[in-house]
């Protein structure tokens, strides 16, 4: 029997993390963007300083998000298998990057469960798309971007265009998620499609 790692499988595998970053939006619109594609396998991590913002951003709760995906990880369980680079996993975005965050994954430091699985990513050389919310940028914020760019991240600023010529919120938040799935190597969809022509 084939191992995990080298096993065909007709599902794409994303890990998706919400951490305490104002911008949680972006990050439920990805998910249930997402949710649509039969062919993604979706495992979730929320950070304790998100679950709180995940209400009162969106005014949800974690089970409306676990009705999403495939599995919901508790940032503390570091016994899960995304913990493990053996685990393959596709391509792993951080929607929205709080700077604490950035900071630690900076600093090569994995000590809960969604910054060890972009440790992973980094080490593996998988794909890892941050996506920072806050302004303004500090120097400090600005180096660590850079080194996590430098190491193989890519970096994508929650800032929707308006070449879009957006009508709503809603319009924008679409325009960053269809992005963050396009840079995960999924195509978004012909409903998130239309902001990028």
């Amino acid at each position: 029997m084939p191992t995990e790692r080298f096993r065909t499988r007709t599902t794409r595998r994303i890990v998706v993390g919400i951490s305490g970053a104002s911008g949680i939006p972006y990050g439920v619109r990805v998910l249930e963007a997402l949710a649509e594609r039969a062919e993604v396998e979706v495992h979730l991590i929320v950070t304790d300083a998100a679950q709180k913002l995940i209400s009162d951003e969106t005014g949800k709760g974690l089970d409306d998000l676990k009705a999403l995906v495939a599995s919901v990880w508790d940032d503390s369980q570091m016994a899960s298998p995304l913990a493990s680079g053996s685990f393959h996993v596709d391509g792993t975005a951080i929607v929205p990057c709080s700077l604490s965050t950035v900071g630690k994954l900076a600093s090569g430091i994995g000590d809960t469960l969604l910054t060890r699985a972009c440790a992973v990513a980094l080490k593996q050389r998988r794909r890892l798309v941050l996506v920072p919310r806050e302004m303004p940028l500090s120097t400090i914020d600005l180096r660590n971007l850079a080194t996590l760019s430098e190491a193989g991240a890519v970096v994508m600023v929650a800032s929707p265009p308006f070449y879009t010529r957006p009508l709503t919120v809603a319009d924008m938040v679409d325009s960053v998620a269809g992005r963050v799935i396009e840079l995960l190597g999924i195509d978004p969809g012909p409903m998130l499609k239309r902001y990028h022509p």
